[in-house]
C-alpha cells in the first residue's frame, strides 16, 4: 500500500504540473487536477493540503527533473572543452524545451505570490548550473573561485543569448518532442556553443 500511495503521490504530481503549465494557477483547479490524475477531490486533499502546496510540490518535482537530467560538466566529455560544450549544449537544450518554457513563464507570473517556489526553480535552473560549470573551470583551468565564477557567469550569457529570451517571449517556437534522458538531441545546433566555450578559452589563456 505504501508504494501505491507513493506511485499515485507522483502520479498527482505530474497531472498537476500538466494543468499548470495549460491553464496557469488561477485556473487551474482542484477539480480539474482530480479528473485529470483520474482519482479523486478527496483523495487529492489527502495528499495535498490546498492548491498552493500541491503548486510548490510540482516545482519541487520540476527542480529534480531539470537537475537529474543537467548532471555536471564531468559527466559528459573527459576533454575540457568537449566538456563545457556539451554541458552548456544541455543546459540550452532543456531550457529551450517546451515545458521548461512553461515553467518558467509560470514562475515569473507566480512569483509575487509565491516567492520561494519561483526562487527555488530560478536556483535549480541558473545558480546550480552557473555553480557546477564555475566548479569544473576552476579546476580544469587552474582558476581561483572568484575568477572561475566571472568566467561562467560570462559564459552562460553568451549561451543564453539570444536564443532562450526569444524562445521565453515567443518569438521563436520551442520543441514538445521529448528529450533523450542521457544526451543532447543530433539535431540540436551546438555551433554557437562551441564558438562560446572557444572565445572563454581563449580570454583564459590572454591572462
Amino acid at each position: 500500500m505504501g508504494n501505491r500511495g507513493d506511485e499515485l503521490h507522483e502520479h498527482i504530481l505530474f497531472a498537476a504540473k500538466d494543468v499548470f503549465l495549460e491553464l496557469g494557477f488561477e485556473r487551474a483547479s482542484m477539480d480539474v487536477i482530480s479528473a485529470r490524475a483520474q482519482t479523486s477531490k478527496r483523495t487529492l486533499y489527502a495528499h495535498f493540503e490546498s492548491k498552493e502546496k500541491l503548486y510548490l510540490a510540482v516545482i519541487e518535482l520540476v527542480r529534480g527533473l531539470y537537475l537529474e537530467k543537467l548532471k555536471t560538466p564531468a559527466d559528459y566529455a573527459g576533454d575540457t572543452t568537449e566538456a563545457l560544450v556539451l554541458f552548456c549544449g544541455r543546459f540550452l537544450e532543456l531550457l529551450l524545451w517546451a515545458p521548461a518554457i512553461g515553467m518558467c513563464r509560470l514562475g515569473i507570473a507566480e512569483a509575487e505570490r509565491f516567492p520561494d517556489g519561483s526562487a527555488q526553480f530560478y536556483d535549480a535552473v541558473f545558480t546550480t548550473a552557473h555553480e557546477r560549470l564555475s566548479v569544473f573551470i576552476g579546476e580544469r583551468w587552474k582558476l581561483k573561485p572568484k575568477a572561475a565564477s566571472l568566467r561562467a557567469d560570462a559564459l552562460l550569457g553568451a549561451v543564453l543569448h539570444p536564443r532562450f529570451p526569444r524562445a521565453l517571449f515567443g518569438v521563436d517556437t520551442v520543441s514538445d518532442a521529448w528529450l533523450d534522458e542521457e544526451k543532447i538531441g543530433p539535431a540540436f545546433d551546438l555551433a554557437p556553443i562551441r564558438k562560446a566555450v572557444a572565445d572563454a578559452a581563449l580570454l583564459v589563456r590572454a591572462g
